[in-house]
């Protein structure tokens, strides 16, 4: 395993970018046996509120993929906040 010093992963950069992590539950039906639904879960960085990445991956699955989607359960966090701030009501000072 090869270490550099200095160079940032591609997922902080999209964390420091305003990427957060996604999740979405996607429920779809069985292609042979359409009364039956099957999970898949997807999870990636993403941008919120678009959700351009996850919104590539069902296109591609509706094109692609035989299984037609019944649901899809997004849930969405941002990893890196704004710092909380508080405001100081006081200074004490020991001596």
């Amino acid at each position: 395993m090869v270490s550099r010093v200095g160079v940032v992963s591609e997922d902080f950069r999209k964390q420091v970018l305003g990427y957060g992590l996604t999740t979405a539950q996607i429920l779809y039906r069985m292609p042979d046996h359409q009364s039956l639904l099957q999970t898949y879960v997807w999870q990636n960085y993403d941008l919120f509120p678009k959700f351009p990445a996850l919104q590539d991956f069902l296109a591609f699955w509706q094109e692609k993929l035989e299984g037609p989607l019944f649901s899809v359960t997004v849930a969405h966090s941002r990893l890196i906040k704004p710092a909380e701030l508080r405001a100081v009501n006081g200074v004490y000072q020991l001596h």
